[in-house]
Order: C-alpha cells, then sequence, then structure tokens
C-alpha cells in the first residue's frame, strides 16, 4: 500500500519490466526467508510478511499497463480476462497447496518455500519473453505525442476523473468483501461444522485443514468462472449499451450480496447449503476483477495508467482488504458472550454478515459510475495535452520544462 505510489511514478517513467523483475525477486527472498523466522521471533514473520507487499507494488501497478500497450478494445479484455485469473485462482491454489504441503511435510514453513520457486520462473519468463512497449503504442496517443507531466499534476487529473474514482470505491468494496472471507471463512466453516456436530473442537495442534482445501477449491473454480462470465456478458451487453462494464460490475455485486448473506444465515442448517451460496457468491464477486482493470484503462491517459493503478491498490487497500479482517474480529469479539464453541460461530457469524452491506454499498458506486463513463472514456480517447510548457522527464536527473516553441521546432 505505501509503496504502490513509488511504482506508480516509476513505472510511467522508466523500464518497466526491469521494476517489475526487481520487485518478484525481493518477493520471493522475503517469502522464503518468513520460512525460517525463528519461534521465539515472531516480529520477524511480520516484517516479512509484511514486505511481501513489494511484490504486489512493483507487479499488480504495471503489469496491466503492459498489457494494455499490446492489446486494445475486446482483444485487451481478453488478454486482461486471463491474467485476472491469477488473484482468484492463486489465491484459492494457496489454499489448497499450503493444506496439502502442511499434511505432508508436517509443518506449515514448507508451505512458503513453494512460491519463491514459481517467482524464480515467473522473473526467468518476464526477462526473456516479455517485450517493454511503448507506453500507448497502438493507441490513438502514443507515449511520444503525450506530455509526461509531474506525479502531482497526474493525481490532480485521476481526483477530477470521477468513473476513475467511482470504480475504484467500487472496487474497494470488493477488496473488502474477498479480503474478510480469504481469513475468515475457512474458520467460519470450521466453527460452523463443530455448532452442528459434524466435527470435533479444535484443541491443541490437532486441526483440521480440510475447510481451507474445500475454500481453496471454491475460490479457484468461481474465479475461473466469475471472471470469465463477467467478461463475457460485458461484451455482449455493449451490443445495447456503452455503460456495460460498470452496469456488470454493479449487477455482481448485488448479486453476490444475498447469495454471501445466504451462506452466513444456512451456516447452522446446511453445509452443503452453505458451500452452495458461498459458491454463487464468489461467482458473482469474481466477475469484477478483469472489468474493473479495463476501466481504469480506458478512462485514464497511457502515460498516467501506472499511477492510477497505484492509486486504486492504496485506497482498496487501505479503506478495503487491509482492515476489513481486522474489523470482522473486532466486532466478532465485542459480541462474544461468553467463552464457548456456540458463542465463537455466533458472533463470527453475525460480524461476517457486515460484508453483504457493503458489497451492496460496492454496486452503488458502479451504478453511479455507468453515468459518467462514456464521457470519461472520450475525454481520454480524445486526450490533447495543454498548450502549457511540457514536462520533459530525462532518464537521470531532474524533471525540466522546455519552451513549446522548441518542441514546435
Amino acid at each position: 500500500m505505501f509503496l504502490a505510489p513509488l511504482f506508480g511514478y516509476l513505472g510511467d517513467r522508466y523500464n518497466r519490466k526491469i521494476i517489475m523483475c526487481v520487485g518478484i525477486s525481493f518477493w520471493s527472498v522475503v517469502t522464503l526467508a518468513s520460512s525460517y523466522t525463528p519461534r521465539d521471533h515472531f516480529w520477524a514473520l511480520l516484517v516479512t510478511r509484511g514486505l511481501v507487499g513489494v511484490g504486489e507494488a512493483s507487479y499488480s501497478t504495471i503489469a496491466p499497463t503492459i498489457i494494455a500497450d499490446l492489446f486494445v478494445k475486446e482483444k485487451r479484455t481478453s488478454m486482461l480476462t486471463v491474467f485476472y485469473f491469477a488473484i482468484p485462482v492463486g489465491s484459492g491454489l494457496g489454499y489448497i497447496v499450503g493444506s496439502k504441503v502442511d499434511d505432508i511435510a508436517g509443518d506449515w514453513h514448507w508451505a512458503l518455500r513453494v512460491t519463491p520457486v514459481l517467482g524464480v520462473v515467473a522473473v526467468l519468463l518476464l526477462m526473456l519473453v516479455v517485450q517493454e512497449p511503448n507506453r500507448g503504442a497502438i493507441e490513438a496517443h502514443p507515449e511520444h505525442t503525450l506530455h509526461r507531466t509531474s506525479w502531482l499534476a497526474d493525481m490532480q487529473a485521476l481526483c477530477k476523473n470521477p468513473s476513475f474514482l467511482l470504480s475504484t470505491f467500487g472496487f474497494t468494496a470488493v477488496a473488502f468483501v474477498t479480503g474478510s472471507l480469504a481469513l475468515w471463512a475457512p474458520a467460519f466453516l470450521f466453527r460452523a461444522a463443530v455448532f452442528n456436530g459434524e466435527r470435533e473442537p479444535c484443541r491443541g495442534n490437532s486441526c483440521s485443514n480440510t475447510d481451507s482445501l474445500y475454500f481453496g477449491i471454491v475460490t479457484c473454480v468461481t474465479g475461473i468462472v466469475g471472471v470469465a462470465s463477467g467478461v463475457e456478458v460485458s461484451r455482449r451487453l455493449k451490443r445495447w449499451t456503452a455503460r456495460s462494464d460498470p452496469l456488470v460490475c454493479a449487477f455482481g455485486l448485488l448479486m453476490a450480496a444475498p447469495f454471501l448473506y445466504l451462506a452466513i444465515v444456512f451456516a447452522q442448517a446446511s453445509t452443503i447449503a452453505t458451500y452452495v451460496f458461498i459458491f454463487l457468491g464468489n461467482t458473482f464477486l469474481s466477475m469484477n476483477w478483469a472489468i474493473v482493470a479495463d476501466i481504469l484503462l480506458y478512462v485514464v491517459v497511457p502515460t498516467r495508467r501506472s499511477t492510477a493503478e497505484a492509486f486504486q491498490i492504496v485506497l482498496s487497500h487501505l479503506l478495503g482488504d487491509a482492515g476489513s479482517p481486522y474489523l470482522i474480529g473486532v466486532v466478532s469479539d465485542s459480541l462474544k458472550r461468553e467463552d464457548s464453541f456456540m458463542w465463537a460461530f455466533r458472533s463470527l457469524q453475525l460480524s461476517l454478515l457486515i460484508c453483504s452491506f457493503i458489497a451492496v454499498g460496492g454496486g452503488a458506486f458502479f451504478l453511479a459510475t455507468a453515468v459518467f463513463i462514456e464521457k470519461d472514456r472520450l475525454l481520454a480517447e480524445n486526450y490533447a495535452p495543454s498548450d502549457d510548457a511540457p514536462i520533459v522527464v530525462p532518464k537521470r536527473g531532474r524533471s525540466t520544462k522546455v519552451p513549446v516553441s522548441s518542441v514546435l521546432i
């Protein structure tokens, strides 16, 4: 969250492939290091896990902008669909691989030693396969025709872009719900099984991770189905309205809300019904991932996209998944009347209902986005630099202004 603006600034001005390689390499190193923290140095585990965010800050802010510079329109949307499979599918595989590695090795530390290997593979593929395209190379305004402005000017322009701001708030609601479910769903499912008498309470270190495995499978499948169906529905709806993208995002959140509510309420009666409703809720929730990224890319000019991605990451984490798991825990503890398995389940059940109401609020933000989306898309497509002196950003040194006459010459 803190480093995303820095990488966004660098991503709009310097070689993006190198920045991503450095970020992923650092992420792999600290992930591996976190698996070797001693038992009596918990602070070291917190620090190394926190530094994993460097990987997201460098990669998530930049990778979509490279895709945007390689493809346009429907082709770009399709490529973003493939790219954003990574979030739900990768998250789901994290539950699956983590639980199985823990079972095989008998030590959770080994679960953290799998992904660094994949990080090394990713860096090698980036270095050997990916080419660094010019910003906006295949669009109406390639990089060499756009004036790079200061970071402050970029932020001022983004804050005057209602489609970008409203869709970012809508995406923050998605991050809030997914962050809450990522941490609390397996625990909630386990407590529900204990409450129903289907499973023995967890005592000591003998805890079953079956719920993490099942939830991981559900997350993977719903991620693929949700992302793909969201893009396909939006593509078909474009035949009738240019506002299809925010409308599909709103539909996804507004449909996810009641199914998540039913999943939480039915947990005390039927485990199967709970999983069915979680499946449907996660599917509708996943319809947003690729579409939100596409909205950002076509309402923001090429030279500001990394900065916009960074701003969206900061806001969605700050108000979304950075605090939502903690908030759910605090509310759950405040509702617990006694230290019992029954109240451990009941209090968490009531606190998770917050997610349904947040999803409705996110849907409202996307409906508001639909009001401005056509105008902001046209403004980005027909963007013309002002007559003020452009800011030239050299490869080294400070940015300098040059006279307009020199540019014309």
